[in-house]
């Protein structure tokens, strides 16, 4: 008999890295709009950014492990090719920004000119990337990678767009268990 839901663990990381992403988004946005006069405010929000940032990276890598580890129930026998390819694609593209959108914020903060440490949540220390130590115009870089951590943020949004309308798709239109098997408090329609 196929699995019809997904296990509890996967349940658990899904929705807790999916509100860590959408916390860091909305965390992201606001920083950005703040004023310079809002200076340390701007800087204790950053600080847990970078934190947040790290933790959704840890996380991600335990998600993958368990993704990996874990068989995942089928897709509904119904679905067109390109629906399946479509699904396949936008978990891969999440996956890999879930990597991709931290690292290159931790690029950013370990080569930016003002080289402030990076502490998670006030108290565990978290080193730089070492490979940035000799750059010559660390403004520069520093920018370049600030960009592509801007342009990933906005990338995970348009793959969130694509993951939600898909799983609203097959519960409303489609009246099928997609979603269901990953919401921990829906049961199943069979």
């Amino acid at each position: 008999m196929a699995q019809d839901r997904y296990s509890r663990g996967a349940i658990i990381l899904h929705w807790l890295i999916a509100l860590l992403i959408i916390g860091q988004l909305c965390g992201g946005f606001y920083m950005a709009g703040l004023s310079d006069e809002q200076a340390s405010l701007k800087f204790q929000i950053f600080q847990l950014h970078k934190s947040f940032g790290v933790t959704i990276l840890l996380l991600s890598i335990v998600r993958l492990g368990w993704r990996l580890t874990h068989k995942v129930p089928p897709l509904p026998p119904g679905m067109a090719a390109w629906e399946r390819v479509a699904a396949r694609a936008t978990h891969i593209a999440l996956y890999v920004m879930m990597f991709v959108t931290p690292l290159l914020g931790w690029a950013y903060v370990s080569v930016a000119p003002l080289n402030v440490p990076t502490y998670l949540f006030g108290v565990i220390p978290w080193p730089h990337m070492p490979f940035f130590e000799d750059v010559a115009d660390r403004k520069a870089v520093a920018e370049m990678f600030h960009e592509y951590h801007e342009a990933a943020a906005f990338v995970i949004i348009g793959l969130l767009a694509l993951h939600v309308a898909g799983a609203l798709k097959h519960h409303f239109l489609n009246r099928d268990d997609v979603l269901s098997r990953m919401l921990p408090l829906i049961r199943s329609r069979s």
